[in-house]
């Protein structure tokens, strides 16, 4: 796998993890409304929720006691809890090697400043 390609993999799996604690947490929230609060595009959205119900990560059924017909209610699937459990441990070691790099860094820097 290129490092590109690599980049683009784990932007691809830090947004459907993103989007996956969001809707387990708020399950009726609009993709308008996902987008605000994830800071992306509505189409981008759209994209990752096709995704996962391709995927059969999440379920989507209308909800039909809603003023708004185009409301939709967003599940995960039992598949869906156990590939967020694997996300969320994949997510959390790639953070603790960022932190552990970036606390090397600090420290370099400190002492770079020390000796001027």
């Amino acid at each position: 796998m290129t490092e590109r390609s690599d980049h683009e993999t784990r932007m691809t799996e830090e947004a459907h993890y993103r989007l996956m604690h969001l809707l387990e947490q708020e399950p009726y929230l609009s993709q308008r409304e996902i987008a605000k609060r994830m800071g992306i595009s509505l189409g981008k959205v759209n994209y990752c929720v096709q995704a996962l119900a391709e995927k059969g990560w999440i379920k989507m059924g209308n909800f039909y006691r809603s003023q708004n017909k185009q409301a939709y209610l967003y599940q995960l699937t039992p598949r869906g809890l156990r590939e967020k459990a694997a996300m969320t441990l994949r997510f959390l070691h790639r953070k603790e090697a960022e932190y552990q790099a970036l606390h090397q860094e600090i420290e370099r820097l400190r002492k770079e400043v020390g000796k001027v």
